[in-house]
Order: C-alpha cells, then sequence, then structure tokens
C-alpha cells in the first residue's frame, strides 16, 4: 500500500488565498492580461478544486464591484455565499481597496483633500460592514496610495495625524458595531507611489504606539514587501512577535531590489522560507497563513491550480525540515554551545533593583574568555543548507 503523502495540506493548516490572487487575469505595466477573469463565485470554486484549502480573504471591490448596484452586489453575495457553502472554505480577513480607483490618486486617509479622507473612512466602515456579513475577525490596512511622490506636495507629520485620526475613528466604529476585528497594517517602503508612509513593519509599530486603541491593532507583515527593501523578513516578524503584535500575515517570495513581484512562496529564498517556518511553528502561530502571491503571467487556469497546490507544498514540507532540524543532534549540540546562560549574571541584569545595578557595577568580566569563546556559526549554516538541500 502507497504511504499517503504527508505534505498534502488540509483546512487544519489554516492556508488562505485572496480573491485577487488565484484570480489574477495576468495583467502587467508592459501587457494586457493572459486569463479570463473569474467572478468571485468562480474564485471559490477553483480553490476548491485545489483541495486543502482553509479559506478565502477579499479588498471590498474584489467582491462588490465599486459602482454595481444594490441589486447587483446582493446577486454577487448570495453567489458567492453559495459557492463557499459548497467548497466548505471560510473568510478568516477582509480589506478595503483604498488604491484602485483615481479618486485615491493622492492617498486615502492621507490625502490632501478633507473630502477623500472622509470618503476613505465612509469606503472602509461600509467594506467593515461587508467583512463581518461573511464572518471575517481579522481586518487589513494597506496603504497603497499613502505616500508622496514629491516630497513638496505633503507635510509627513500631518499625514502621520491624519492616518492616526482615521485608525482611532475606525477602532471605535469597531467597537460601537460590535464587529470584533483585529486590526492588521500592512507596510510597504515604496510602489506604487515614489514613498510610501510607514515603509516598514517597525514603522506601525511605533504608530500603534499612539493610538487610542493600540490593543486592537497589530501588523500584517509581508515577505515580498520588506524583502524589497533588502530586510530579513524573519527578523521583521521576529519583532512583531515579541511585541505580540502579529495579528495576520502574508506569504509569498520576491527578489531584492525588483518591482513588487508577489511570486510563489518558497521559490527564491529558500533560507528565509525556511527561518520563518520555523519562527512560526517554535512561537506557536496559530492565525491563517494567507499566500498574498500570484502565478506567472505564462500560466494557464491548470497552472494557476499548480501555483496554489505549490504554495501549501512548500510550507508542509518546510514544516518537515523544521522538526528535522529541531530533533537534529548534531545541530542542537551546537546551539547548546552558542547559547550560553549565567544565572548570577541572569539574576543581577534581568530586572533592575538598587541592588543589583550596584552589584553589576561591581561584577568583573573577563573580556578575553568571552572573546575567546567559539561561536561556530560558519559549521551550523552548513548543516542548514545540507538540511534544506535534503542531504542531512
Amino acid at each position: 500500500m502507497a504511504r499517503p503523502d504527508r505534505f498534502v495540506p488540509t483546512p487544519k493548516d489554516k492556508f488562505t488565498f485572496g480573491l485577487w490572487t488565484v484570480g489574477n487575469i495576468g495583467r502587467d505595466p508592459f501587457g494586457g492580461p493572459t486569463r479570463p477573469a473569474l467572478s468571485p463565485a468562480e474564485v471559490v470554486d477553483l480553490l476548491g478544486e485545489v483541495g486543502g484549502v482553509y479559506g478565502v480573504n477579499f479588498h471590498d471591490n474584489d467582491l462588490i464591484p465599486i459602482d454595481a448596484s444594490e441589486a447587483q452586489a446582493g446577486r454577487i453575495k448570495q453567489e458567492f455565499q453559495a459557492a463557499l457553502k459548497r467548497t466548505g472554505l471560510k473568510v478568516p480577513m477582509a480589506t478595503t481597496n483604498l488604491f484602485s480607483d483615481p479618486v485615491f490618486k493622492d492617498g486615502a486617509f492621507t490625502s490632501n483633500d478633507r473630502a477623500v479622507r472622509a470618503y476613505a473612512i465612509q469606503k472602509t466602515m461600509k467594506a467593515m460592514e461587508l467583512g463581518a456579513e461573511f464572518g471575517a475577525k481579522v481586518y487589513v490596512f494597506w496603504g497603497g496610495r499613502e505616500g508622496t511622490d514629491t516630497l513638496a506636495s505633503k507635510d509627513p507629520v500631518q499625514a502621520a495625524l491624519w492616518f492616526r485620526q482615521a485608525m482611532d475613528f475606525l477602532c471605535e466604529y469597531n467597537l460601537d458595531r460590535k464587529f470584533g476585528y483585529k486590526f492588521a497594517l500592512e507596510a510597504k517602503p515604496n510602489e506604487p507611489r515614489g514613498n510610501l508612509f510607514f515603509p516598514v513593519s517597525g514603522s506601525y509599530l511605533g504608530f500603534i504606539a499612539g493610538l487610542k486603541h493600540p490593543e486592537m491593532v497589530g501588523l500584517n507583515p509581508e515577505f515580498a514587501h520588506e524583502t524589497m527593501a533588502g530586510i530579513s523578513f524573519v527578523q521583521v516578524v521576529g519583532e512583531a512577535l515579541a511585541a505580540k503584535k502579529l495579528f495576520h500575515i502574508d506569504l509569498n517570495d520576491q527578489e531584492p531590489g525588483r518591482f513588487d513581484q508577489d511570486l510563489r512562496f518558497g521559490s527564491v529564498n529558500y533560507k528565509q522560507a525556511f527561518f520563518l517556518a520555523k519562527l512560526l511553528i517554535d512561537y506557536g502561530y496559530s492565525g491563517p497563513k494567507h499566500f498574498d502571491s500570484h502565478a506567472y503571467r505564462s500560466s494557464d487556469r491548470a497552472d494557476v491550480i499548480e501555483f496554489a497546490r505549490g504554495s501549501m507544498r512548500s510550507w508542509k514540507i518546510l514544516e518537515d525540515k523544521v522538526a528535522q532540524f529541531n530533533a537534529d543532534k548534531e545541530i542542537q549540540s551546537l546551539l547548546a554551545r552558542i547559547v550560553r546562560e549565567d544565572a548570577a549574571l541572569a539574576r543581577i541584569s534581568g530586572k533592575f533593583t538598587k541592588g543589583n545595578a550596584q552589584a553589576l557595577l561591581n561584577y568583573s568580566f573577563d573580556r578575553q574568555a568571552m572573546t575567546d569563546r567559539p561561536l561556530p556559526y560558519e559549521k551550523l549554516d552548513q548543516l542548514v543548507f545540507d538540511l534544506i538541500m535534503g542531504v542531512r
């Protein structure tokens, strides 16, 4: 009897895709669509065909076109709900499109026009209602037009205050309507504006602390966005975990220094993908793992299905590699030698008291002995390479 494939995903893995990801029509700035557009219900049915998917996420206008009539919106929602029922998929996350429509050409929450800022808040309120209708509990904010193309155009201090005002308003609306949303902010360094406000996740960690309801707001870091700027995504996610602010995560891949490629997760940066999986597993992240990516422009429908299956399979394989890493006696022995603890020093330097401070001032450190302690990182890194490449 054939052994079951342990890399086959199930809904328990909480893998999700967006209507805009598997529904991507293959258009780019230099060429038109290469795949036919799918209705929201058709995207859900495609994900049902993929198998093992937990949920599907949407921007408001992925589901309901911005100019749809009430009758059209009602029909689309009915068809979408029927597709969810057919496939068993959930809607864990929703978000607002505040970047595609021309009205947002100069931003949404940070537009120089008060009317545009107010409209952006109104649009988000309505989109929150739509997400709640389908059971979403995480609400993502990506400021795709929140920025400048010329520094002369905006006061960055005022823009930050406008953004904070919008978030405080929407937090209060969330409480008033009892939606129960957790808000997750998504950073990006550039594109489509020349310079985006809050370019990296760390920018948002500082911003959140000044909100009226900081407990409600966390992060939705994206692999590609931080990698574009040459930043280690693993370290970014580590900071979010340390701050207890990892509310959602976007998985994809990216080559540094390129445009926003949204490549299939694990297709480029094998080592970053491995250590990201290790970090989330070791620290017990239990939220959705959202693939914010799309198939190559050259892909047809069958290849889009392979793209979705491959995204999940890559994660499952990395899970297996993480288990191997954590059980590897040689690797764990090296780590035990590298990470050194000292109970006496932990006691006097871990928490401030006047007595601890005086004891630390009086402590005599042997700098030469500390310098001479081995750090076999080259050996450790090669063992990781061997493990990932499957020869260990």
